[in-house]
């Protein structure tokens, strides 16, 4: 919910462009500043692939985020043709646009479906993702964290409030994958030095937050990671965003399932219940970044987000600030 003296009510829509996923999300918001959602679309479109090593997004990718997101901008113009509603868009592109060298060619591309697209800042993601993870805990001290496919941000801060602190480190699911987990299996040599890199680049930042005095009540965890670990641990053949949203899920679980993942081969993680089979090559991954972080962060457990960066810009749209 919006601060209602601030909000611009409207029909909004938001597209992520990730380096692993493409996300949209669609909602009403009324002049009380409350969210009403009308659609949610999502596909694996790994426009970061090789671009740790190449700095370069690789033409398919390019094509894939292009098509992915023409087909959004598609469904949105069907239902302003249905609902008589004009819908406001904001698109953005996050971690692999910003390493890329032709992160230009990127936006020319998917302009020419209709869609324009910013690539924002690390710091900006963070605060983004902050104020939409922490919408239901008003009050509450909070540590947002979003694993990504090419950079995890760790933000501190009250709920309602802008961010204290925050960090985006480039630290992601495929990053990782790419430089480190090369064996299928991946070896514990493999893993043990991909820890230790998570562990390298943001251990400083953990201690400075101490030496600060800043705490937290509660880990939230937002994004495919986090949300994936819910949907394995519940068996869900359908996802249901419905019964991931508030879920606690504890290091011993979250250890768990990371040791499960990690001991079998990537034909075998293609087949576990609850886990999207696009998303089997970076999970294991994705989950040794959460399970450091919660480490990290000394906490026991964390708390699963489906609300996210979606929601955050969809508030900033409604503030008319973006």
């Amino acid at each position: 919910m919006l601060a209602a003296s601030s909000v611009r009510a409207g029909r909004y829509a938001a597209m992520d462009l990730g380096t692993v996923t493409c996300r949209l999300l669609v909602t009403d918001v009324d002049e009380r500043g409350i969210m009403h959602e009308r659609l949610r679309a999502y596909d694996i479109v790994n426009l970061g692939e090789g671009v740790d090593s190449s700095k370069s997004l690789r033409r398919d990718a390019i094509e894939r985020a292009a098509t992915t997101l023409g087909s959004y901008r598609k469904r949105l113009d069907a239902l302003e043709a249905d609902d008589g509603i004009p819908v406001q868009v904001a698109a953005f592109a996050t971690s692999a646009a910003r390493d890329a060298s032709n992160s230009a060619e990127l936006i020319a591309r998917i302009a020419q479906n209709g869609v324009s697209l910013r690539v924002i800042p690390g710091k900006e993601e963070a605060s983004l993702s902050f104020a939409g993870a922490s919408m239901d805990y008003s009050g509450e001290d909070l540590l947002v964290v979003d694993v990504g496919g090419g950079s995890t941000e760790v933000v501190a801060g009250k709920a309602g409030a802008d961010p204290v602190r925050s960090r985006s480190f480039d630290v992601g699911c495929r990053r990782m994958t790419e430089r480190f987990l090369r064996e299928d299996p991946p070896s514990r040599e493999e893993l043990d030095a991909a820890k230790r890199w998570v562990i390298n680049q943001m251990q400083p930042y953990f201690a400075q937050l101490r030496e600060e005095g800043i705490s937290w009540s509660r880990l939230v965890a937002v994004a495919g990671t986090a949300t994936t670990v819910v949907s394995v641990q519940k068996h869900m053949e359908v996802y249901d965003s419905a019964l991931v949203h508030g879920s606690v899920v504890t290091a011993e679980v979250l250890g768990g399932q990371l040791a499960q993942l990690a001991s079998v081969p990537l034909a075998q993680r293609c087949g576990v219940v609850g886990l999207d089979p696009k998303r089997a090559p970076v999970i294991v991954a994705g989950l040794l970044i959460l399970s450091q972080v919660l480490t990290l962060a000394e906490v026991a457990s964390y708390t699963a987000s489906e609300t996210d960066i979606l929601h955050g810009v969809v508030m900033a749209q409604a503030r008319g600030e973006w």
